[in-house]
């Protein structure tokens, strides 16, 4: 029992120590000067602003952050300032320590995430990609992507609400994904689809049923195009409630 006991108070002791040591290691990394700021990202990420960009929205905040110590550094802060770019999706500000030949110096790490594309609009509202949010990301000289591609009457608004949740159900199917090339809105709101395979225009129609809507037009395809029939037909019609009305050319 006596044993216990001297065990159990040499680890709080131990415990004890810890906690005053990481207490004085984090009080002396306060003073330490900030000496460099770095910005990582994934160089994979389809889009991405460039770092330039990113450190001028830094020195915009606060211009001075080289000359302070890493505990003056307001780091939710420069989170905010980076997540007003449209493009960013989050950031991270982290406080490091580096030891260079015994010389200690502090560095300001801003991990940065960016939004992720998944359409594309192209319309007299405006030129931009949406994520899967429905935000808006800039098209930008600097990067691009290729995602599905929407043109024609498209207010943000039906892009976000009513062609987003279609276009994700095409990005999450295997066939629909490799065959449908662009979407255009006509100036009544139907949406025709450009398909990759075949000399004609799908007329979806308005969007609500497009599930059904596609496993018609793929049963179609089977049956009727699968025989050498791809280039007979102008356009094929799902507007109509469980029908295909295919227009020959």
């Amino acid at each position: 029992m006596f044993k216990k006991i001297l065990k159990l108070a040499g680890f709080l002791v131990l415990i004890i120590f810890i906690i005053g040591t990481l207490a004085f290691t984090s009080s002396e990394s306060k003073s330490i000067i900030c000496n460099n700021i770095e910005i990582v990202y994934d160089e994979d990420d389809e889009i991405s602003v460039e770092k330039e960009q990113i450190l001028k929205i830094i020195n915009s905040a606060d211009n001075k952050i080289i000359e302070k110590t890493l505990g003056e550094i307001n780091g939710e802060e420069l989170e905010d300032k980076i997540k007003e770019i449209p493009a960013v999706l989050s950031a991270d500000a982290y406080k490091l320590i580096v030891n260079k030949d015994g010389d200690y110096k502090g560095v300001l790490v801003v991990k940065v995430k960016h939004r992720e594309p998944v359409m594309r609009v192209i319309a007299s509202s405006g030129n931009y990609y949406l994520d899967e949010f429905g935000k808006k990301i800039p098209v930008s000289v600097n990067y691009s992507s290729n995602v599905l591609v929407a043109t024609g009457n498209i207010s943000q608004k039906f892009a976000s609400e009513k062609l987003l949740p279609f276009v994700k159900y095409v990005n999450g199917n295997e066939f629909w994904h490799a065959q449908i090339e662009q979407i255009h809105v006509s100036e009544k709101g139907d949406v025709i689809l450009v398909p990759l395979i075949g000399d004609h225009l799908i007329e979806l129609g308005e969007v609500e049923n497009y599930t059904e809507k596609l496993n018609i037009m793929r049963e179609f395809y089977k049956q009727v195009l699968v025989k050498n029939n791809w280039d007979k037909y102008e356009k094929i019609s799902l507007k109509y409630n469980n029908q295909v009305v295919a227009k020959r050319r």
